[in-house]
């Protein structure tokens, strides 16, 4: 788990860069969320519920890997 610790929460909308909307949160990503065709989403714990309804092509039902602590 220690390999994500740089890892920061993209949001709830799943930017891919730090150029799309939605990528302001600071925290440190806890969670991984698996998407189709697009890398894997890193949000905090307040985000994982607004990214599994808003981030675009979420797998459904969703995967979530543990990544980190808060």
């Amino acid at each position: 788990m220690s390999v994500h610790r740089s890892a920061v929460c993209r949001g709830p909308y799943g930017g891919d860069d730090d150029r799309t909307d939605g990528t302001d949160c600071s925290d440190p990503a806890v969670f991984e969320v698996a998407r189709q065709g697009r890398p894997p989403l890193r949000v905090c714990p307040v985000h994982l519920g607004p990214s599994l309804l808003l981030a675009s092509r979420v797998l459904w039902p969703p995967e979530i890997i543990l990544i980190g602590r808060p």
